[in-house]
């Protein structure tokens, strides 16, 4: 049995209680007995019931396929429902900000908490391995009787006698390694001269294909030039052909154009005459502008004329009117 509590620091860095400490049940209890707060052993399913002799019986029968699978399908529905419990059982709310949740140790006696295990070393010191002492060398046992035979001279062996069928056994073989080793070298001479022969054969056939190849080489690149200056010749003859099309459809094009151009150009007073431009630009406002001035002398000289006519005109009629104004003043 363990206790769970909550617990924050004090503004002195002391650890005080949140929350009053609760027991947590450490068994997982039965789906049946959710809400059961004590623990029976008859619920235990680590406890055997019945008759255990019968479990370790040894049967060599085949397990029946929906047996098996409805084990299967209660095993999966219990990892479901334990998925569920574990996904909907209440868990410890989230810190508030700036706090964390730390162990705290709620036993009787505490004990400190240190993830650093405690180690000591101890040495000892053994004695030095001896040297193995060599192995003795191995001796079977004697067993069995000695016994000796004498033999004399003649009795079993007859040098001449017995060494002849060896003798012309060794020389005819050699005789006959001699004639075979002869026809091989025989046989080989004719073997190379047959190579040479074929060599130089071969030879100047490779002399003859290297010849024709470099006359059919000769042809294709002659062939190849005579190609491309026919080519050539004809895409002159192309270009040619095609510039005396474009000239003339220039001459037959432009032979209405210039016309036109010239009498728009004329038109618009790009082709004029010197002197009717001369007239146009120097004459005709010189003398417009002489023509303003004698007019503008005209119009000053009136001006001062008809002044000068008011002027008078103005002191006749003052003259006229004087007489008339002195009798009346004498008679009043």
């Amino acid at each position: 049995m363990a206790f769970v509590s909550h617990s924050q620091r004090d503004p002195n860095g002391k650890y005080i209680f949140s929350s009053r400490p609760r027991a947590v049940e450490t068994r997982e209890p039965r789906s049946d007995q959710t809400h059961s707060n004590y623990g029976n052993i008859m619920y235990d399913r680590r406890v055997v019931r019945g008759n255990t002799y019968s479990q370790h019986i040894q049967t060599t029968a085949q397990p029946d396929p929906v047996e098996t699978q409805r084990q299967q399908e209660i095993r999966r529905r219990a990892i479901a429902q334990n998925r569920a419990r574990e996904h909907f059982r209440p868990k410890t709310p989230e810190a508030l900000q700036g706090r964390k949740h730390i162990d705290v140790q709620t036993e009787l006696y505490l004990e400190e908490l240190s993830d650093v295990i405690v180690t000591t070393d101890i040495t000892c010191q053994t004695d030095a391995f001896l040297d193995k002492p060599a192995t003795p060398r191995f001796i079977p046992a004697k067993s069995g009787k000695d016994a000796e035979t004498q033999i004399e001279e003649g009795e079993l062996f007859d040098f001449d006698r017995e060494v002849q069928p060896v003798l012309e056994v060794l020389v005819g073989k050699t005789i006959e390694q001699a004639l075979e080793e002869v026809m091989e070298e025989e046989e080989l001479a004719s073997l190379k001269a047959q190579q040479r022969a074929f060599r130089e054969l071969r030879n100047n056939e490779l002399a003859e294909v290297q010849r024709l190849q470099e006359q059919e080489r000769h042809h294709s690149e002659e062939k190849e030039r005579r190609i491309a200056q026919q080519r050539e010749v004809l895409k002159n003859e192309r270009e040619v052909a095609e510039k005396i099309a474009a000239r003339a459809f220039t001459q037959q094009y432009l032979a209405d154009l210039l016309p036109s151009v010239f009498s728009s150009l004329r038109r618009h007073g790009y082709f004029y005459d010197p002197v009717e431009r001369d007239i146009e630009t120097n004459f005709f406002p010189w003398l417009m502008a002489e023509v303003n001035n004698n007019l503008e002398k005209r119009y000053i000289a009136r001006e001062m004329l008809d002044t000068i006519i008011h002027d008078v005109a103005q002191k006749r009629a003052e003259g006229f009117k004087e007489p008339e104004t002195q009798p009346a003043e004498s008679d009043i």
